[in-house]
């Protein structure tokens, strides 16, 4: 069977017998039954994981999130579950000016939870966009 230099389906056709392109057309669509069933088999095993997690009380769709991590794509683990949204949270720790690497551990410890490596960033951008705060001075910042 003649194949460009680049092989696979970009193979080019041009210049075969109709008989040898239908053999090239016979020939992909055994591979595609091949890779359908070889699915079948990898999603009947996830289903039967996905049991076993359930029954050992755990959630299959944990909610596992992916990111560029070193240029590579990682699991960054579940998503943090919080009873209030940061603009509360800051809100409430806000009683009087604070500085924003003062506002980040504050917010924590009110129970505030993030996987961010950039937390500074969001709480920065959250007392700038919000409209529920002031700046008071440089880095400062109050309730509005």
């Amino acid at each position: 069977m003649a194949r460009s230099s680049a092989g696979g389906l970009g193979a080019s056709l041009k210049g075969l017998s109709l008989a040898a392109i239908q053999a090239e057309i016979s020939r992909r669509q055994r591979g595609v039954k091949k890779l359908v069933a070889k699915r079948a088999k990898l999603a009947a095993k996830i289903a039967a994981l996905d049991a076993q997690i359930t029954e050992l009380g755990g959630d299959s769709a944990d909610g596992v999130r992916y990111g560029k991590v070193g240029g590579r794509r990682m699991p960054l683990g579940p998503r943090p579950r919080n009873t209030m949204n940061l603009v509360d949270a800051m809100h409430k720790v806000l009683e009087k000016p604070m500085g924003v690497l003062d506002i980040i551990p504050a917010v924590k410890k009110a129970g505030y939870k993030t996987n961010a490596a950039n937390f500074r960033t969001i709480v920065n951008q959250t007392l700038i966009n919000s409209g529920k705060f002031k700046r008071v001075s440089r880095g400062v910042y109050a309730r509005a």
